[in-house]
């Protein structure tokens, strides 16, 4: 099968979209599928080849609405040269783009959700199949108005990420982390609800004056948090660290790893986190939920509940046997987190569709025609946690 995978950039900076995008395209290309990735570009793109991913440059940088076009025609030309079997798109423009190519061009539009809560998210519906990366995603596109025959479900995947093992390989840092402590890693955005744990970390502060906070990640809000911290007096406390590619290092000296966001749709980070044993608290909210299995993985709270969060994270960093119970829980389970079973996932959305329509109809002369199906890998199904 000939993929094509379209999105804005394949920088590494710690976008979950970029992540998966990798994960999943190399994943493919194990497989045995041709597997091209179209982008602006990025320090990804090493990876890409080294994994059998052919990368195509495009001129994927903001551009004004009057240039719109030349953005299409540039994708309907790549489509025309490369006749791909799927072109999966993991943004919004590049689903109109491939949708464009479509009137004259035969191929399979997979649209993966990553941020529903985008008001541009709606525009996914014009896929022919529209993919969440939770079911909270999936239900949330359904309200806003995609037809359910067009939508599926396939939870991300990072337990055994070639891009993770690569960073981890690249010994990029030497972390030391002063304990005990609570890790944070999120871009510095409203959503990420930074500003709730650096407070619920203030009221545990002073009977824990030992204890320290990591924020990794950055972004525009980093400033006001930093301001914030040293308004609460912890400024010798809280420490930003800024973006790191190799999170592993972080991961293995963290005592209680925290993630407050306001709005998340899966949250890869608590994957990462769960596979490096980590004892973890968590926002109630979004897909937070399904990657903790609704509270067996981790401990989950109200978002913005700073009390909550405040509660939680005294409890773990003063109970050895609690905060040591709930990392041994978190490191069980994890083969419905593999990028193998999300890869065999997406082969699903894939082949379903030509089951139904015929590999002919859809691609007629195109690049490899999918009539041959025993020849493509097994599927290996998704292991869902349970909902309560």
């Amino acid at each position: 099968m000939k993929i094509l995978h379209l999105s804005n950039h394949c920088l590494q900076a710690g976008d979950g979209i970029v992540n998966v995008m990798v994960d999943l395209a190399c994943g493919q290309s194990k497989q045995g599928h041709r597997v091209l990735v179209a982008t602006g570009g990025g320090e990804y793109v090493p990876h890409f080849e080294k994994h059998g991913v052919v990368h195509i440059t495009l001129k994927q940088r903001p551009l004004p609405w009057y240039a719109v076009p030349r953005m299409f025609w540039q994708v309907l030309q790549l489509i025309r040269r490369e006749r791909p079997d799927v072109v999966h798109a993991h943004v919004m423009t590049a689903v109109l783009s491939a949708r464009f190519a479509r009137l004259s061009q035969r191929f399979l539009l997979v649209a993966t959700v990553h941020n529903e809560f985008q008001r541009s998210a709606v525009l996914m519906k014009f896929a022919d199949r529209v993919v969440g990366v939770s079911h909270a995603v999936t239900e949330a596109m359904g309200r806003r108005g995609v037809r359910k025959s067009r939508l599926r479900t396939v939870c991300n995947g990072v337990v055994g990420s070639t891009r993770r093992r690569a960073a981890a390989v690249a010994g990029l840092e030497a972390a030391t982390l002063l304990r005990p402590n609570v890790v944070t890693i999120a871009g510095a955005y409203p959503r990420k609800g930074i500003d709730v744990l650096i407070r619920a970390f203030a009221r545990i502060a002073d009977r824990l004056p030992d204890a320290q906070l990591y924020v990794i990640g950055d972004g525009p809000a980093r400033r006001a948090l930093e301001a914030l911290a040293e308004s609460l007096g912890l400024g010798r406390r809280v420490h930003f660290l800024g973006f790191r590619a190799n999170t592993a290092d972080y991961l293995a000296q963290t005592d209680t790893f925290a993630l407050a966001s306001l709005q998340e749709p899966f949250g890869l980070v608590l994957a990462e986190a769960r596979e490096a044993g980590c004892a973890i608290v968590a926002s109630d909210v979004g897909g937070t939920p399904e990657v903790l299995e609704h509270g067996r993985a981790g401990w989950l709270v109200p978002p913005g509940d700073v009390a909550s969060l405040a509660h939680a994270l005294g409890t773990l960093l003063e109970d050895g046997e609690r905060r040591r119970a709930l990392a041994a829980a978190a490191r069980a389970n994890l083969d419905w987190l593999s990028v193998d079973r999300m890869t065999h996932a997406y082969l699903d959305v894939y082949l379903d569709e030509y089951r139904g329509a015929g590999a002919g109809q859809r691609n007629a002369g195109g690049a490899d025609p999918m009539v041959s199906l025993e020849n493509v890998p097994a599927s290996r199904h998704p292991v869902r946690p349970a909902r309560r």
